[in-house]
């Protein structure tokens, strides 16, 4: 039985590497994922930059571009190393469960050679027959004949083991050099990255310097826009505001006509005289705030997405966050936004982030146009489109076209959109709610 024993050890063995090898592999997969979205991402990113050198004057919308060119290329750099580094201890690993399943086949090589070895002694069918009869008992003799039976199988086992080992080993070799040339692919695309970060920093820097001569005129421009900002968020927040006073008086007008209702209904079916308790119950309204059920529903799955809610937009990059933040060139002057923007290549359309009905198409001269949808006692507010392609009324579906991006040419063919979440009455930090 020890041989079978042994058998038993060398699948323990074979199956060690199968379950511990696929683990570093999948870290280094991931990676080369995170690579290839970060490479995505810069592509984006230089076609936008591509856009304003049809402009060659230094400009913020130029300077927000570089400087998310240059995050992204670390982030680059930073993932690049992690994945080399992954590959390095890929490739010795691979090294190491190859080197073991190199020692394991010889192993089972020179036992096989026993075992062939053995049989060649006690090849003789007189040989077996007189090791099976000349056993002291008969439980003794059907012992030795299993053994005999079971010596035969091993063999065949053992063969089949042999050709396992010389296929994993074929595996180990084709992976070693998968890895290797990945590694060699990556080492390269880091140099480059890395040259061109550099440059991405000279520019940086260049538009910096050119944009602080401009600080009075920059300061002129901030003040415009401060003001148009200004505009567009309180009428955003006026006819939000609207919005949910006509829902509350609907819901009152309802609740009262029920209630007016129920009153006639009791009347009828009931002789007997009501309780003053009863008159004191009936007359209590319900709350006017109480959205529908169906209002309640779509809330309650809003919420379930915070952090996994799709961007308004198929691409692009947040150029301006939520809350208050420092100008990127003017110092000691601070911005506050009540929503985000998020830039995106020219002729870019904007997408609703979750299922809804669109509740306003609105227009403020110099802000273009915007839509707000309302996702039950949440809304989404969509600001900046020149087209809208939907109506008042209509349902639209997470992820549905709802406008398409005004493209500033005045300004390098800036393209931004402006979008706001609110809950109710109360503004919501949207990088909270969209994926990361």
């Amino acid at each position: 039985m020890c041989l079978f024993n042994q058998h038993r050890i060398i699948i323990i063995f074979l199956l060690s590497f199968t379950l511990f090898a696929p683990i570093s592999a999948q870290t280094v997969k991931q990676l080369e994922l995170q690579r290839k979205q970060t490479l995505e991402r810069l592509q984006t990113t230089s076609k936008m930059l591509n856009e304003t050198k049809k402009s060659q004057r230094s400009s913020l919308n130029k300077l927000s571009i570089i400087s998310r060119n240059i995050n992204e290329r670390k982030s680059l750099i930073k993932n690049i190393n992690s994945e080399i580094v992954g590959l390095d201890s890929s490739i010795q690993q691979l090294n190491q469960q190859k080197s073991q399943l190199e020692n394991r086949l010889t192993a089972l090589k020179k036992d096989y050679v026993k075992l062939v070895q053995e049989a060649h002694i006690n090849r003789s069918i007189y040989a077996k027959i007189m090791f099976v009869l000349s056993a002291k008992s008969f439980d003794q003799s059907y012992r030795r004949l299993r053994y005999l039976q079971e010596y035969t199988n091993f063999r065949k086992q053992q063969v089949h083991e042999i050709d396992r080992v010389r296929s994993a080993i074929i595996h180990k070799n084709d992976s070693l050099q998968v890895h290797k040339n990945t590694k060699v692919e990556v080492v390269k695309q880091k140099v480059s990255e890395t040259q061109r970060l550099a440059t991405d920093q000279k520019k940086e820097k260049l538009v910096l310097t050119e944009l602080h001569k401009k600080e009075r005129k920059l300061r002129v421009d901030l003040q415009i826009q401060q003001r148009k900002a200004a505009e567009l968020n309180n009428k955003i927040e006026r006819i939000i505001a609207e919005e949910i006073r006509k829902a509350e008086a609907k819901r009152a007008a309802e609740a009262k006509r029920r209630m007016a209702e129920e009153r006639r209904s009791k009347i009828t079916s009931k002789t007997s005289k009501i309780s003053p308790s009863e008159k004191t119950s009936k007359a209590q309204t319900p709350s006017v705030s109480v959205l529908t059920k169906e209002e309640t529903l779509l809330s309650g799955d809003f919420e379930r997405n915070r952090g996994r809610l799709p961007w308004p937009t198929s691409n692009g990059f947040i150029s301006g966050h939520f809350g208050i933040h420092e100008h990127p060139v003017l110092k000691h002057v601070m911005i506050n936004n009540k929503g985000i923007y998020i830039q995106t290549p020219a002729g870019s359309t904007a997408r609703a982030v979750f299922e809804g009905v669109v509740t306003q198409r609105f227009s403020i001269p110099g802000s273009n146009n915007g839509v707000i949808i309302q996702h039950g006692n949440y809304r989404t507010v969509y600001a900046n489109l020149t087209q809208i392609f939907v109506r008042e009324g209509e349902k639209v579906s997470a992820k549905q076209p709802i406008g398409k991006i005004y493209t500033d040419d005045e300004k390098d063919n800036k393209t931004e959109l402006y979008f706001q979440i609110w809950n109710g009455k109360n503004l919501q930090n949207p990088e909270l709610w969209i994926a990361r």
